[in-house]
């Protein structure tokens, strides 16, 4: 998880003319996807499309090469990540699947459908990119206005949750909680931190 400017990734994937700091952050991000390339080569990852060329894609505005395909899913998270704050990490979960339960056990005690975890942990990218499939990576993101409002709902619901779930939710309202104080500060100095941004892999 992090947070930052969502607004500075979708102008340097659309940028019709790049300034001198897209060009700046557009070698990183560049770099970041071959890299990314390299460590899924020795993984024994074999994508049908790199993740440099989804990038090239992506940033020239061309037609994907296929439809199906989790190398534009890294590709764009390659894009958010030196835009955005260093990542904080959620935890490990054996089965994303398991998120909708806990969706389940939330809305049962009145947290509202548009703060439910599955809402925003496997939202998709604010832009249309090809689905990666059933594999990972999943993206999601929640607008940083939003994360008071849904700290206080699972604050609220914590103590009377099965405990299967409290740690979870208890984790997430801590997080929120922080992410909440901090967008308050951003806007108070006049910065733009729109957007929390979630990468399952």
């Amino acid at each position: 998880m992090s947070t930052g400017d969502m607004r500075s990734v979708i102008r340097l994937l659309t940028a019709v003319e790049r300034t001198r700091e897209q060009e700046r952050m557009y070698t990183i991000v560049r770099e970041r996807c071959e890299k990314t390339d390299a460590r899924l080569r020795e993984q024994g990852i074999d994508l049908e499309v790199s993740v440099s060329r989804a990038l090239e894609e992506l940033v020239e505005g061309d037609p994907p090469s296929v439809d199906l395909c989790p190398a534009y899913t890294y590709a764009f998270q390659e894009t958010v990540a030196p835009h955005f704050s260093d990542t904080t990490d959620l935890g490990v979960w054996r089965r994303p699947s398991w998120f909708y339960a806990l969706d389940t056990e939330l809305a049962r005690h009145g947290v509202p459908s548009d703060v439910l975890p599955v809402s925003f942990l496997f939202s998709g990218p604010p832009l249309r990119l090809p689905h990666p499939g059933d594999a990972m990576p999943q993206i999601g993101v929640l607008p940083a206005q939003r994360a008071a409002a849904l700290a206080e709902s699972y604050e609220r619901v914590l103590h009377r949750l099965d405990r299967e779930f409290t740690g979870t939710a208890g984790r997430l309202a801590e997080l929120m909680r922080f992410e909440a104080d901090e967008w308050e500060t951003a806007r108070r100095l006049g910065r733009t931190d729109d957007t929390i941004f979630f990468w399952f892999r």
